[in-house]
């Protein structure tokens, strides 16, 4: 069985809720998990999702932040969501496909400004989550899954427009990047996005802030699709969807795509 999976930080996913259904018409994955979704499970706009033919989702909610979805036209059953952290935050849900693949859709905290948890709390806990994530994937070792989202970390030089300027930046500090690692080890992940595509600069996130993001193209790979070590080598075809970035309304990210025979 071939399917298509995608996962976009949507940065709200009722204001957003017709770029969601333009990425569902015009480019199909068959499993669409979102994060950053900004509502409750309840408002989430799932009517005009099941007419576009996604008539299966699991999600977690928050109000007005955070939160995570998954859309699927294939059946899916909802797995469970973990806490990690005890943040108390909507940030993982995730669900298990009828050939068995187990999905884990994640939002990872973004860490604020300040590369250091004594003077800033957020970066505290985004290590403090990464590292529940690293002992849960160490006690309950994933198979046949796959692990996608906002992970809000670029690690390589080439995720990033400018490593040596952005050594100090959250998302791309070596602290960041070697709790990452260690999620990745914990679970015997691979970068499927760049088993796919070894070199080269790519991005998933662009700033807000840029006049023109697509001419500063300032931007940061911050979204990921990995998979356990066992289905790996099944995924494929993957791709950032670029052009999103520039769609009206736009979220910052754009989503990030994979296929996979399995």
């Amino acid at each position: 069985m071939a399917f298509s999976l995608a996962t976009w930080n949507i940065n709200s996913v009722r204001l957003r809720e017709p770029i969601v259904l333009k990425l569902l018409a015009e480019h199909g994955p068959d499993v669409l998990c979102l994060q950053e979704c900004k509502s409750p499970v309840d408002k989430i706009p799932r009517e005009a999702f099941t007419a576009a033919g996604y008539t299966h989702m699991v999600a977690r909610g928050d109000k007005g932040y955070n939160g995570v979805a998954i859309l699927s036209r294939l059946p899916i059953e909802e797995v469970g969501a973990e806490d990690f952290a005890e943040l108390g935050h909507a940030r993982h849900v995730s669900a298990r496909l009828e050939n068995g693949v187990t999905v884990h859709n994640f939002y990872v905290p973004a860490g604020g400004d300040e590369p250091n948890r004594e003077r800033n709390v957020k970066f505290g806990q985004k290590l403090d989550y990464l590292t529940d994530m690293r002992d849960w994937f160490h006690a309950q070792k994933p198979e046949k899954s796959i692990l996608v989202g906002d992970l809000n970390i670029a690690p390589r030089e080439d995720d990033v427009w400018d490593h040596k300027k952005l050594l100090k930046i959250v998302s791309h500090t070596p602290t960041e990047v070697e709790h990452l690692a260690q999620v990745q080890d914990a679970g015997d992940w691979v970068d499927v996005t760049r088993k796919d595509i070894p070199e080269g600069l790519l991005y998933s996130w662009w700033s807000y802030r840029a006049k023109d993001w697509d001419a500063a193209d300032k931007g940061r790979r911050l979204d990921h699709i990995w998979a356990t070590g066992d289905i790996a080598q099944a995924g494929h075809s993957s791709h950032v969807l670029r052009e999103a970035r520039g769609w009206e309304k736009p979220s910052d990210h754009a989503p990030v795509f994979a296929t996979f025979d399995l």
